[in-house]
Order: structure tokens, then C-alpha cells, then sequence
């Protein structure tokens, strides 16, 4: 399975090791959590980025980051019906971050796929960076991307 993670370049060296997660919070987990979050395709990883930096002009500082998941490296998928009604909220309801920080604690896998509250038929991926098996993820080199100005 291929994810795609897209950042600012300055950051490529580190867009893995789940820091910024940790120091920010998101969606999927609280302040103090670290996660790595990744997209199904590169078209859901240039939405999601859309969503947090808004109609604003688009940067011309990211790559993005190709990730093979290989073959058995548990991958968990969140139960649909276990998700709060609320959800797709913004902002996210306090129950997700608890969710994603409840399955990073437990180390049941590396990966968690969460649905993603922009397109809820696709799904975005958490890569848990302190679990034993995240150190088999290939992780591409960063290539420059350019995000399309019609989009912004």
C-alpha cells in the first residue's frame, strides 16, 4: 500500500518523526500524541493540506513524500460506526484526538486508516512513529510540489 504525506520542504527531515503532531494536536490526536498523518492518494493529501492553510495564496515551499507500507505491517481501520456523529466537525470533536491517542498508547499497529472529514469514502492514514514496526515503512524521497493556483 502507498501513502503520501505532503509538507514544507524546510521540514522534509523530520516530517516523520511525528513532532509537529505531538507539539500541535490534530484531528486525530491530542497535544503530547505523536503521529504521522498521510493521505490515501496525493489528490486527498493536496485537499487536506488546502484545508489547513485556507483560500489563502498557495505556498510554493512543499514536497511531498511517497510511503510504501509493505506487506505485513498491521494496519488497523477505524470502525465507521465507533466515529461520534459529529465527526466531520470543524472544529474536530475532542473524542477523535482521543481515539487516535488511545491507539497510539495501545501499539496495537503502525498504522491507523481514519476516514477522511473532507472526502469520507477516502481515507487518511496515522503512522504511529514509536512503534517497532514503523522502522519498516519506506519512506520516498521529498519531491517539490506545486499546488495548482486554481485551487486556492
Amino acid at each position: 500500500m502507498r501513502v503520501y504525506r505532503l509538507c514544507k520542504a524546510k521540514h522534509a527531515n523530520t516530517a516523520f518523526d511525528g513532532d509537529g503532531a505531538r507539539r500541535y494536536g490534530g484531528r486525530w490526536n491530542p497535544v503530547g500524541t505523536a503521529v504521522v498523518y498521510c493521505s490515501g492518494s496525493l489528490s486527498l493529501a493536496t485537499l487536506e493540506a488546502l484545508t489547513a492553510f485556507g483560500r489563502a495564496e498557495a505556498p510554493s515551499d512543499y514536497v511531498s513524500i511517497e510511503v510504501e507500507i509493505p506487506k505485513g505491517v498491521t494496519v488497523q481501520r477505524m470502525d465507521l460506526e465507533r466515529l461520534p456523529r459529529t465527526w466531520q466537525e470543524h472544529p474536530a470533536p475532542e473524542a477523535l484526538a482521543e481515539i487516535g491517542r488511545a491507539w497510539a498508547e495501545s501499539g496495537r499497529s503502525a498504522v491507523l486508516a481514519v476516514p477522511s472529514a473532507v472526502t469520507p469514502s477516502e481515507w487518511n492514514y496515522l503512522l504511529n512513529p514509536d512503534h517497532p514496526e514503523f522502522k519498516k515503512l519506506k519512506i520516498g524521497d521529498p519531491e517539490a510540489f506545486t499546488f495548482d493556483p486554481r485551487l486556492t
